[in-house]
This record gives structure tokens, sequence and C-alpha cells, in this order.
């Protein structure tokens, strides 16, 4: 039986196996992206809020991290807020000067994607980068595809952190961005609520070129979260998460409208449903010296596992149930 699954994606970025850890900002750190690489799969940074500093120490700690040579790509990408992207943006300058492998630009202001002044430039400043687009329509696949990119990952309703509040499920929305795009087209993988080898080979069943996983890299040593939101996410059953704005307002950061967040549900979201006002909620947030009202977020598959263990082990189960789940398939139709 092989060992690991050869798609586009893995010929695109020269990697093992069709396996991309989410850029998720406060827990895809450095040790995280560096560890799912070495582990023959491909590892984004999420670089969320960090100013241009963070960024670049960030760099040099996964160059030293994987001893890549000055002169060699830096094999991890990073993935940016677009609508957060100003149009000369100093991060990207830096990020595009330590040579990774990849960029992922998602969450556009409004109603377009908005990253076509960012492709133009990383095309123009550095025309070896893969560039990653995160879309949640049709629509955007359309407009992102047009634009030249490498890869659309295309990201359903199930996905944890930040996505489009009308997102549909991902196994729908991959199908129909599969039918409107032609097959030589922008390599095309999947987002959205993914945790196991099961679900990473219905994705591939689909079409999808490879599978992109978020939630569950957070259940490792390596992960930016905390214990304490480790063993939240660990310990919560399936049907615990809620998507909503609950969280944001919480957090002080205003998102464009189209988009909301799925995190782990808690006394944030009961006190919004209670009619507190927000000054009213803030405070019962700031007064909570526990767990009870920690923004986790989280997509639709927490509650599937529950162990925490190193990347590698996790990559490693995941090629080998999608294997072992292809096969079956497979003999089954025999």
């Amino acid at each position: 039986m092989p060992s690991t699954i050869s798609t586009r994606l893995t010929k695109l970025l020269g990697v093992e196996h069709p396996i991309v850890l989410a850029p998720m900002a406060f827990a895809a750190n450095p040790a995280l992206a560096s560890a799912v690489t070495s582990a023959g799969a491909f590892g984004f940074i999420g670089a969320g809020l960090d100013d241009p500093n963070q960024l670049d120490a960030h760099l040099i700690n996964v160059r030293k991290t994987l001893s890549i040579p000055e002169k060699d790509i830096l094999p991890i990408g990073v993935g940016l807020i677009t609508w957060f992207l100003e149009k000369e943006d100093e991060r990207l300058a830096v990020i595009l000067r330590h040579r990774v492998r990849a960029l992922w630009f998602a969450f556009g202001q409004g109603a377009k994607v908005g990253t076509a002044v960012h492709v133009q430039r990383v095309r123009r400043d550095a025309p070896g980068t893969l560039i990653f687009v995160m879309v949640g329509s049709v629509e955007e696949a359309i407009e992102v595809a047009a634009e030249g990119v490498d890869v659309i990952v295309v990201q359903g309703g199930e996905a944890g952190g930040h996505g489009a509040a009308a997102a549909i499920p991902l196994s729908t929305l991959l199908l129909a961005v599969l039918a409107a795009l032609p097959k030589d087209g922008p390599v095309i993988i999947a987002a959205g609520g993914i945790m196991t080898g099961a679900q990473v080979a219905s994705v591939l069943a689909l079409g999808a070129e490879g599978a992109v996983l978020g939630t569950r890299f957070i259940l490792t040593p390596e992960s930016g979260y905390s214990q304490e939101k480790k063993a939240i996410v660990a310990n919560a059953r399936v049907g615990s998460t809620v998507r909503g704005l609950a969280f944001d307002e919480m957090f002080g950061l205003t998102w464009p409208g189209t988009y909301n967040g799925r995190a782990i549900r808690n006394k944030i979201v009961s006190d919004a449903e209670e009619g507190l006002t927000l000054a009213e909620r803030k405070t019962r947030m700031e007064e909570d010296t526990g767990f009870e009202r920690e923004i986790v977020w989280a997509g639709a598959g927490a509650g599937l596992v529950s162990r925490i263990i190193p990347p590698k082990a996790i990559v490693e189960e995941l090629v080998s149930d999608a294997i072992a789940n292809l096969n079956e398939v497979a003999y089954s139709s025999a």
C-alpha cells in the first residue's frame, strides 16, 4: 500500500502529502508550521495582526529551525488578512524578502476578494512565490482564477475562525467551484471542519487536490494556543461550536460585514442570547477570572478528535487513514 498521495498540490509544492496547515492567527506559529513542513506536509504561519518586526523574527526562527540556507527558498507559507493590508504594506515586503514558498490571502473587503493589487505585487517582486487565495463562494473563485493565482482554497461554512457569513457546507461549495472552473486552472484545495483521514479522503474523492486543517493541528504541543485553550478544544463535543458575531464584538476588531467567526460555544454566546448590551457583555468578560468567556476559535469538526499529539504523528495518521478509506471505496466498487 502506498504511503503517500500524489496530487497537483504535492507536485506544485514539492511535498509528500496533500495536507496543509491553515494559517491560524495565534495558533499557527513558527514552531507548528516548521513541524508540519518537516512531516512532509506544508505549514503556514498565521501573520494575523503581527507587525513587520514580529514577522521578520518569526521567519528567521523558521529558517533556523529547518536549517535552510539563506540562499534557499523557505519551505513554508505565510497567511495574510487581505482587508487589513495596505496597498504597499511593509509586512508583505518583509515576507517576500525572506523568500517564502507561498503566500495565502484571505478575507477581502466587501463583495470583492480584493487580492488583485497584492497578486500583481508578488508577481512583480517575487515571481517564484506561489499564491493561495481563500474563497467562500463560486463567484469569488471565478474572480481569483482570472487573476492567475496558483491555488484556490475553498472554505466551507464548517471552518473555524473567520469565514464568509453566508458560507455553505464544504462539500456543496467544493463541487460547485470545481464545476465552474477549468480542470487545468488553479489547483483547488478544501478547507472547513476537516479533522480526520476519512474527511481528507472525502474531499479528495470529490475532486480537491488537497486538504487544509486548522483545528486538528491546534491539538499539538507546538501550537500557539494556551494549554487551557487546547484542553477546551480537546474536551469539545461534536456540535460544540457556533458561528456568529458575538466573539468579534468581544475582541474589539471590526471585520467587514460579510464575515463572522466560528468558535467553541461558551458564556460569550449565552450573554448575547440573553440580550445584554455590548457594554454589559464586555464587563462580564472583564470580570470573568476563569475560561468560560475565552474566545477559542475552532471548526465544526471539534469533538471528532481529542488527543494532543505531535504534528508528524497527525500527518502520518491522516495520510494512512485517507489511503485506507480511498482503497476501501475502490475495492468495494470493484
